[in-house]
């Protein structure tokens, strides 16, 4: 999927927190976007899904404004705070099986071996810790086969072997052409795999912004 930024602003009332930010993705590419808390990376990612209300003509997926689009059906989202009860004793299969019914085919089975769900998927979804829920979403958005995928923070309260897992999967899915904006505080996660970085400032209450490869 094809992403084009034009001149984006956004403010909370008298508060500017972005200021004509601009870039533009092609299909299967890699975006990090990075900054200090407060500089606007999950206002961005509210922006992106149409929650913030913004001008038209700002945001484009594959040509089309987004204020146009009245349901994303080809953008996968993983917030950053995760919060999933239920008092029902749900398994991680059930859970899976609710967003993808099919018999469980090449597609199924390629998610859950690359996010090593195997181990867990009888596990009742309301005791996983917070690294094999994060992973259990993820599988959950990627089932729906997402031609954007946008993660915000997705390393919160995750482990190293997990981190690694991610990472594998990301790699895997960039290879896909699946185009993918990534939200992260950590300067080194996936640095090397992305096109591009997308670097918010915030420097005496003026909001900046810088777009490179390394």
């Amino acid at each position: 999927m094809r992403l084009r930024v034009e001149n984006l602003n956004f403010a909370y009332g008298n508060k500017v927190v972005l200021s004509n930010i601009s870039f533009s993705l092609k299909s299967g590419d890699f975006l990090r976007v990075i900054g200090k808390n407060g500089s606007g990376k999950s206002t961005l990612v509210r922006c992106l899904l149409n929650i913030n209300k913004i001008s038209p003509s700002t945001i484009f997926y594959d040509d089309i404004d987004v204020v146009k689009i009245k349901k994303f059906t080809n953008i996968g989202y993983i917030p950053q705070k995760i919060v999933f009860h239920t008092g029902f004793p749900l398994t991680v299969r059930e859970l899976l099986h609710i967003s993808y019914p099919k018999k469980q085919d090449y597609h199924y089975t390629s998610i859950i071996s690359s996010l090593d769900l195997f181990t867990i998927l009888d596990n009742n979804v309301n005791k996983l810790s917070g690294g094999q829920l994060r992973k259990t979403m993820i599988a959950r958005t990627l089932l729906n086969k997402p031609k954007l995928l946008i993660l915000d923070e997705p390393t919160t309260g995750v482990d190293t072997d997990n981190i690694s897992t991610l990472s594998a999967t990301l790699e895997q899915l960039k290879k896909e052409g699946i185009t993918i904006i990534l939200i992260t505080h950590d300067n080194s996660f996936c640095r090397k795999l992305a096109d591009y970085h997308l670097h918010l400032h915030v420097d005496a209450n003026e909001n900046t912004f810088e777009v490179y490869n390394d």
